[in-house]
């Protein structure tokens, strides 16, 4: 098989998952996912692009049954809640701007910057995220948190498994159940598990009704 074959393949594999994947809200309760497995999904989620590549995600994940009891009512009575393998709560940190001298160091010592390049580049990392307000850093980790919770449901699903992403939460609540610090914002919740049944299909807007081509016209 060529390298244009095999790569065709892969590609076709890539499509199949974006096809399938979907919003699952009926899990099996008897599936569990390892520690490792959901481990390994995280990994590999994060290598979804951020701002300046401060990575302001955070993860808390939520297996215990017990505890997926009492997040239960906090996310609107879901059910998926209790019976999916475990939720991922996505979570914003206010201050990742703090970890861009480690992350750089670490650029730094795989080659990929020279340490003057890297020392300006936190300079001005610290400086421009530092002067922003809570607020303005909380919508830069939205969009960020968008990013890897994508990705994270594309990786769940080339392993065979289920998610759904839950914006309907109480983030007060959650924050205060959790006992996160105020830095830390909760965003998102991803249930993970294997369906119970599939899938409600859904349709989307054709492409015609959604995209301009160089300028905006009425439509």
């Amino acid at each position: 098989m060529s390298v244009n074959e095999t790569a065709t393949l892969n590609l076709n594999d890539f499509y199949t998952v974006l096809r399938e994947r979907h919003s699952v809200r009926a899990y099996d309760p008897d599936v569990k996912i390892s520690k490792e497995e959901l481990g390994e999904m995280l990994e590999l989620a994060t290598s979804a692009p951020s701002s300046s590549n401060l990575q302001p995600w955070r993860f808390l994940v939520i297996d215990d049954q017990k505890l997926k009891e009492e997040l239960y009512p906090i996310a609107n009575n879901q059910q998926q809640v209790l019976d999916a393998s475990a939720v991922i709560a996505v979570l914003g940190d206010l201050k990742s701007f703090e970890q861009a001298e480690n992350i750089y160091s670490s650029t730094v010592k795989a080659g990929f910057m020279d340490e003057a390049t890297k020392t300006a580049f936190v300079e001005r990392l610290n400086k421009g995220y530092g002067g922003m307000g809570p607020e303005k850093l909380h919508q830069v980790n939205l969009l960020d948190a968008g990013l890897v919770s994508m990705q994270f449901m594309l990786v769940a699903k080339a392993k065979g498994y289920d998610t759904v992403p839950m914006g309907g939460f109480n983030p007060d609540k959650f924050s205060e159940a959790y006992n996160l610090p105020d830095t830390l914002k909760p965003l998102l919740l991803i249930a993970v598990g294997k369906a119970a049944k599939p899938a409600r299909s859904t349709v989307r807007l054709p492409l015609e009704q959604i995209t301009y081509w160089n300028k905006v016209e009425k439509k």
